[in-house]
């Protein structure tokens, strides 16, 4: 598993102020077993699942369980038979909410108002092509009511063009501006300054974010791909009368 210092250390902080770590005989069984195979991770949360037996282990934003004897460790998702509960999603969610709300909008590409009833942070890469789809729809998310965060998730890499191209668009006079000249086939000068791309790719990964555009809800929950400003509006009013 390849999480940053930084991003696992920022998760940890988070995480700590939603998920306490219950005491337990057998939370050091627990410790032991995850330390064998993860051994540069720490978790942040151990805490006994559903099933007894089960230990659910949190780190950042991500649920694993292990047995309770440390021996055995199992990632995918709990589902309660009787509720249909996708019960890892919930929590899961729940850890990625905080994580991305730790993110300071002063490290993205914002469009839209302050006040829209609707944020939507976007993993994006300028040269994805529902990327661009949905770049040039922005005023329809807008006028949705729908205001759109950019993070940088160049698919091909660091050092990659793509990769470069997100550095230029950041370190230009009118970053919003540049997005979108880059998104649309335009020339954007090629420039170099101290920018937080690499940060996001790893915030990325973190996420569990394997391609774009991965759009995150008010919620934390991730919806992978394109959806039009219009049905992601009826979702999002759907969501909020629940």
């Amino acid at each position: 598993m390849k999480i940053s210092k930084k991003l696992a250390g920022l998760a940890a902080v988070l995480t700590a102020a939603v998920f306490t770590a219950g005491a337990s005989a057998d939370e050091a069984a627990v410790k032991q077993g995850l330390a064998r195979l993860l051994p540069d991770v720490t978790p942040d949360s151990i805490e006994a699942s559903a099933v007894p037996g089960l230990y659910e282990v949190l780190i950042g934003p991500r649920l694993y369980y292990m047995s309770e004897d440390g021996d055995y460790l199992l990632h995918g998702k709990l589902i309660n038979t009787k509720t249909r509960e996708n019960l890892t999603e919930a929590k899961e969610t729940k850890a990625k909410k905080v994580v991305i709300d730790a993110v300071s909008e002063d490290s993205m590409i914002v469009y839209g108002a302050d006040d829209a009833k609707h944020t939507i942070t976007v993993f994006t890469d300028i040269d994805c092509g529902y990327c661009r789809k949905l770049h040039r729809e922005m005023e329809d998310y807008t006028e949705a009511g729908i205001k759109v965060r950019y993070l940088f998730y160049p698919r091909a890499g660091v050092g990659s063009p793509s990769y470069q191209k997100a550095v230029s668009v950041w370190c230009a006079d009118d970053s919003a501006k540049a997005m979108t000249a880059a998104k649309t086939g335009g020339n954007v000068e090629d420039k170099t300054c101290e920018n937080p791309v690499q940060d996001h790719m790893e915030l990325g990964e973190l996420m569990g974010v394997n391609g774009t555009p991965a759009l995150v809800l008010d919620s934390g929950q991730v919806l992978p791909g394109y959806i039009p400003a219009d049905r992601l509006a009826k979702y999002l009013n759907a969501e909020d009368a629940k």
